[in-house]
């Protein structure tokens, strides 16, 4: 204290002593607030009540408060000043709840129910508070049945009046109409007594007076509270530090708050999950079982739908199983069904029950939806796997337990099929069916059966297929062919053409190629590709490239070059076929274009082997590019065609090259084995293409090989032929199969066939088994670049009579090289040379200058 107090008479030494306990008060409350700020609102608002109360007190200020000036002392101000009125928290809580009231009062006279659907929510938070502390506030409860009378009367009006509300409005009514449904069945008593008498109601049994609020407990106790006597020691916490209890009542009012609170920000989502798991342990009825289950997987689902992140192993897994246990509860409770056309059932307080002369009991859901997402949660996290890692091939064997999901689907949805009164969409079994196909159609036939009859044996043995019937698949063909041809039947557009496509993969990837030729053909796909979706495109791609490689593997080279031309001439293999992100240097790319860029891509387990690709498209266009070659060097009246300009342009590299080393890489052996065969030495070439070790990669290799080599000697004979033939005048067959050792009728024939092409000139002695050339056709080599320099020259000057055409912007008589009358030069001049002087305009032009004629080339290629 100070001392200006202490010397003070008995009155101020008592003041100060009241003053020491005032202030170890305050500090006292102080501390309390301290440990109360993290306990709810509630309890805030408790303490501002007491502080409200307590200042409302009369008598007189003890201690130095009496120097102060309040409204006990005699104060010299105005006395237009009005006291203030201090209000407790609950009078303060009531008042904005009136004024809450009003104002969706005066929203309903003007219709506007999208204001009044924010106003009501505002009006459940407020009453909310009230309740947590007392009974219900009655102007609440009126509040609730006048808004249910006027929303009443909004939706009778509506039905008979031509003008729509607006969407805004519409939207309003409709969550109000929710809102209302879902409280009054908290309130249903209180509404049903208002509704009895209003006056008796508001007048009887005034709202009791709050409690008195309970000793505050430290954070501790409160935890310490909710722990439950089980061997863990540990209950679940909910919101607001209460225990949630879990019982078999309780389920469906869990699921409900869930469910609402699914996509809002700062949501738990694991949290959900878990206390989804406990419902589901509780669950006894088929009912509660199915609905627990179905808003599980949907909410494991949800932890893989942001971005690029994929679902967590355990979830997928998780899921996994809780698919397949709904598919035994729904097999063994055949009176439920899971149908994407059901009403929702809103009473949480009892469960649906079978109705007389209905069969079943719906359930709102979409089964072939969770199969989807299951597949492509699978496939996104094998995409982010790097796929040479032991991971990859753990999370693929996943595969076989979404094969079975898949089946299982698939056999429940032709179990509703066979009802007609269910009414299901074709369109759901048509998706069901189609994922079935995408997962066999590019494996082996080994590995489809293993996984078929894996997946029957893990269904119960009544159970049946109409499709593919138990026992009736005796190889993955007939499978295809029957999963195929019910979709051909039952559906149309994309689906229909992907499971052609599917159908054409099969085949080819199993050496049927005159067969998946045909389809492909008979599809007509080729003209309206275009129009299909991406995945659809990159599916016809894959399928291109596998008929290609499976002409490559019957000795088709020519079908073989032919089909792959388009996808690897284009140089964006990776790309077209799904296989990889190109990064091209001008190209600008926005992120989301990146990123669905890479959400297409195929896992790896699923690629088209890229070196082999090219190795095979560089080896077939040699076989045909070399002969070419040869062929149009002695004959250049031939014209020129290209059959790969992709090949060209490595060749013409190749040869560019100063010194060429061994060959170090698939390229580099074909572009070696082309010199070699070019310059007639077969054996050579043969050895550099047998040496490239991605042959070993395709199935029976060693016929492969004996395929390209019988190959490079046929096309050894005709480049032979094609650039040997002016030097020679006869030539014994004999010769021949002893150069390129090949039978003397495999070299008649190939020389035959020449001839009817008209590509020699020559004729065939089958008597003496000789072959005669014809003299005079054939020009010489310096015949050949004569003819080459004259095409070249008439090329150069077409190129400068363009050029002087676009500089005189087809100026009339600008190629008119005579002296004309009255013709002016440029200027009124012409120069004649570089500086030159400048004649007259209708003097004749000098030679120099811009005159060009051509000279005496110029003149023997216009003689």
């Amino acid at each position: 204290m100070s001392r200006f107090f202490r010397s003070g008479d008995d009155s101020s030494s008592e003041s100060s002593s009241e003053e020491e306990e005032l202030y170890s008060e305050e500090e006292e409350e102080e501390e309390e607030q301290d440990e109360s700020e993290e306990e709810d609102d509630d309890d805030d608002d408790d303490e501002s009540e007491e502080e409200s109360s307590s200042d409302e007190e009369g008598g007189k200020k003890s201690g130095a408060a009496r120097f102060l000036r309040g409204d006990d002392s005699e104060s010299e101000e105005s006395d237009d000043d009005a006291p203030k009125t201090l209000k407790s928290a609950k009078d303060k809580q009531i008042a904005e709840l009136e004024s809450t009231i009003d104002t969706i009062e005066k929203r309903q006279k003007i219709g506007d129910w999208g204001a009044i659907s924010n106003e009501f929510d505002k009006l459940n938070r407020q009453a909310s508070k009230i309740s947590e502390r007392g009974q219900t506030p009655k102007l609440y409860i009126k509040a609730l049945v006048e808004l249910e009378d006027a929303m009443n009367e909004t939706i009778s009006k509506q039905k008979v009046t031509p003008k729509k509300m607006n969407a805004t409005s519409a939207r309003g009514l409709n969550a109000v109409k929710q809102k209302i449904k879902k409280l009054k069945q908290d309130y249903q008593s209180q509404v049903d007594s208002y509704r009895e008498d209003p006056l008796d109601f508001l007048a009887s049994d005034e709202e009791e007076e709050a409690p008195a609020p309970k000793a505050k407990k430290t954070k501790a106790e409160v935890y310490a509270d909710q722990v439950e006597d089980d061997q863990e020691g540990f209950a679940t916490v909910g919101k607001g530090g209460k225990t949630l209890q879990f019982t078999p009542e309780s389920i469906f009012k869990h699921l409900r708050g869930i469910l609402e609170s699914r996509g809002k920000k700062n949501t738990d989502r694991l949290e959900q999950i878990k206390i989804m798991e406990k419902l589901l342990e509780v669950a006894v009825t088929p009912y509660q079982q199915i609905k627990v289950l179905l808003t599980l997987v949907s909410a494991r689902f949800d932890l893989g739908s942001g971005g690029s992140a994929s679902m967590p192993l355990e979830h997928w897994k998780a899921a996994e199983k809780e698919i397949s246990t709904m598919f035994e509860v729904l097999g063994t409770n055949k009176e439920y069904v899971v149908i994407e056309n059901a009403e929702e059932w809103d009473d949480d307080e009892k469960p649906p029950t079978l109705q007389p002369g209905e069969k079943y009991i719906k359930i709102p859901g979409s089964v072939v939806s969770y199969v989807e997402r299951l597949d492509d949660e699978l496939t996104r996290s094998l995409q982010s796997i790097d796929p040479h890692t032991s991971e990859y091939i753990e999370r693929l064997r996943d595969e076989g337990l979404l094969y079975d999901v898949i089946f299982r689907g698939l056999l429940y949805y032709e179990m509703l099929a066979k009802d007609s009164s269910l009414q299901t969409p074709q369109d759901s079994l048509n998706r069901i069916v189609m994922r079935r196909l995408e997962h066999v159609y590019y494996k082996p036939a080994q590995v489809v059966m293993v996984l078929e009859t894996d997946a029957w044996k893990k269904v119960p043995a009544e159970v049946d297929s109409t499709i593919t019937p138990r026992g009736s698949i005796v190889d993955a063909t007939a499978l295809l062919n029957v999963l195929c041809s019910n979709l051909f039947a039952n559906s149309e557009g994309i689906i229909r053409a992907r499971a052609m496509l599917c159908q054409i993969y099969f085949l080819a990837l199993h050496d049927e190629y005159y067969k998946a030729r045909d389809m492909m053909l008979m599809s007509h796909l080729q003209e309206t590709i275009g129009s299909f979706d991406v995945q659809t495109q990159i599916l016809y791609n894959r399928t291109l490239v596998q008929v290609g490689m499976c002409a490559f593997r019957r000795g088709l080279v020519y079908e073989a070059q032919n089909t792959l031309q388009e996808i690897c001439g284009s140089g964006r293999q990776k790309e077209l076929l799904a296989q990889g992100v190109m990064i091209q240097r001008y190209a600008q790319v926005s992120p989301e274009q990146e990123r669905l860029e890479k959400q297409r891509q195929l896992p790896f387990h699923m690629h088209i082997n890229l070196e082999l690709l090219e190795c095979v498209y560089l080896t077939c266009s040699m076989l045909l590019e070399i002969p070419l070659l040869a062929q149009t060097g002695s004959s250049p009246d031939i014209k020129k065609r290209v059959i790969s300009k992709t090949y060209r342009r490595m060749l013409e590299y190749h040869e560019r090259q100063i010194f060429t080393g061994p060959p170090e890489n698939t390229r580099d052996h074909v572009m070696q084995a082309s010199r070699a065969l070019a310059a007639g030495e077969w054996k050579k070439a043969t050895n550099f293409i047998h040496s490239i070790k991605i042959w070993d990669l395709m199935p029976n290799t060693d016929e492969i090989k004996a395929m390209l080599a019988k190959q490079i000697q046929e096309e050894g004979l005709r480049t032979y032929l094609f650039t040997y033939a002016p030097f020679y005048d006869t030539l014994d067959v004999s010769t021949l199969s002893s150069m390129f050792e090949l039978e003397d009728r495999k070299v008649s024939a190939i020389v035959s066939k020449m001839i009817s092409h008209e590509e020699l000139a020559a004729a065939l002695d089958q008597v003496a088994s000789t072959i005669m050339f014809r003299k005079g056709v054939e020009l010489s080599r310096l015949q050949s670049l004569a003819l080459t320099l004259s095409d070249k020259s008439a090329q150069l000057i077409e190129t400068n009579e363009r050029t002087l055409e676009h500089r005189t912007q087809g100026t009339a008589n600008a190629f008119d090289r005579r002296g004309g009358q009255n013709q002016r030069g440029r200027g009124g001049g012409q120069r004649t040379g570089r500086g030159g002087a400048r004649t007259g305009g209708t003097g004749q032009r000098q030679a120099g200058g811009t005159q060009f004629t051509g000279g005496v080339l110029g003149g023997a290629v216009r003689g």
